[in-house]
């Protein structure tokens, strides 16, 4: 290892993946020498408790709390804090100082990647940040690098586990969606707070940064509709199995033609929700806390990543896969390749989005219902593919309620949505139970 150029790596944060990252620098430092063609010292490991219990057993003087010192004399920065601040301040002293840098959050990217990106080209240094889209899954490298000359139309992802890990458990076991959270707690796939999970948070970040590589323009977080799966019950799973579907979370990244004849140009939509996936699609066979991104591209078809999406360990072999790659720039020279934004598509709302749906009304048991709820939506410019009607209560007073599953040929959301509002005000529609769209069809 001495004939190899001497490359010095500091290392912000030292929680489940950093401790892992560390660790396995130490531990397989000659292997990794091997690949890099440098030798890859960890100097320094910046944490805010020198005494906070740590998952590895890591030498105690690597530590320090003063991660500004360790940046300035540091050629690569592996920055694992989370979190918007400090970690956007060191970042962009590290690409300052002329240092490469890896990170894996997808916070601190989604919302201000542009800036970091420029920054880095500005000074020719290199950004890489596989882990901060799938956790372990490769998927960054594919769409920078193997799709560049291909074009991406369309990419379907579950990159959250916590939310599969319970639709899963919901959909194969029948279990109960606060049941399932709190044993996701337990087990340490979810938060105390599990509101990035759940809501959506997490996966519109992770679909921010993945649109924007695939379609070569800047997302803000600000333009991905996010819906999460706290309205999921029970019989939503039941009504979707029933009919030959899975519930997914799932992050949607899709290039849209021009709407209207005369209109010029493509844009994209970037949009997060939980969707019916096919029992046959790849996806819906996707279980436990795994991560998987399916990939539509016009050249090459479909590809499918499938893999861990979290945990220290797997995490951390993205992270130093990352490292490596950055050994080898340092080791070949030259300056950092930019982040492609040329094509500066425009994000448009998810009104503009065409899709099929699944609504589930609860209806006055009587004639004519079917009839004016079929009306409603004709006049909507929403039609029917499929009704399944069943009865869920009698009354010897008045009529009773029946439940309509109601499938629907391909419909644009704006005109969805104003006509579901319509039937919520109908007087024959006693409650709206759901409306869920199909992807991957």
């Amino acid at each position: 290892m001495s004939d190899y150029r001497r490359l010095r790596v500091a290392l912000l944060g030292a929680g489940a993946v950093g401790s892992q990252v560390a660790a396995l620098l130490l531990k397989h430092g000659d292997e990794l020498a091997d690949r890099a063609g440098a030798s890859l010292e960890l100097v320094g490991i910046a944490v805010r408790d020198l005494d906070a219990p740590r998952d590895a057993d890591l030498p105690r003087d690597l530590f320090t709390t003063d991660a500004e010192e360790l940046i300035l004399g540091a050629d690569i920065v592996i920055e694992l804090m989370g979190g918007i601040e400090p970690a956007r301040t060191y970042l962009m002293q590290a690409i300052n100082s002329g240092a490469d840098v890896v990170t894996a959050n997808k916070a601190l990217l989604a919302t201000y990647g542009s800036e970091i990106f420029e920054a880095a080209d500005q000074v020719g240094a290199q950004v890489y940040y596989e882990a901060a889209a799938a956790g372990a899954i490769p998927i960054i490298r594919p769409l920078r690098d193997s799709l560049a000359g291909d074009r991406v139309q369309r990419i379907m992802g579950i990159v959250n586990g916590t939310t599969n890990y319970i639709l899963d458990r919901m959909d194969t076991e029948g279990a109960d969606l606060v049941d399932v959270l709190s044993e996701a707690q337990a087990l340490g796939y979810a938060e105390a707070d599990p509101s990035a999970d759940v809501d959506g948070y997490d996966a519109a970040q992770k679909a921010a940064i993945l649109a924007s590589l695939a379609f070569h323009t800047t997302v803000p977080l600000s333009a991905v509709h996010r819906e999460g799966i706290m309205g999921l019950d029970k019989a939503m799973i039941d009504a979707a199995r029933h009919a030959g579907y899975a519930i997914k979370l799932l992050a949607v990244c899709e290039r849209l033609a021009a709407e209207d004849e005369g209109e010029e140009g493509e844009s994209i939509s970037v949009r997060v929700y939980p969707a019916l996936v096919p029992r046959s699609h790849p996806l819906a066979s996707v279980h436990g806390a795994n991560n998987a991104v399916f990939v539509q591209a016009e050249a090459a078809g479909s590809l499918m990543f499938y893999g861990a999406g979290a945990g220290g360990v797997q995490t951390a072999s993205a992270v130093l896969g990352d490292v490596v790659s950055a050994a080898r720039r340092h080791i070949a020279g030259g300056v950092g390749v930019g982040e492609s934004t040329r094509a500066n598509l425009p994000v448009v709302p998810i009104g503009r989005v065409t899709t099929r749906y699944q609504i589930t009304l609860e209806v006055d048991d009587q004639p004519g219902v079917l009839a004016t709820v079929a009306g409603t939506l004709s006049e909507g410019r929403v039609s029917i593919a499929t009704v399944e009607q069943t009865v869920i209560s009698e009354s010897a007073d008045g009529p009773g309620v029946a439940r309509l599953v109601i499938g629907t040929h391909k419909a644009r959301e704006q005109d969805l949505s104003e006509t579901v509002a319509r039937l919520a005000a109908s007087g024959v529609v006693e409650r709206v139970a759901s409306v869920l769209r199909v992807e991957g069809d």
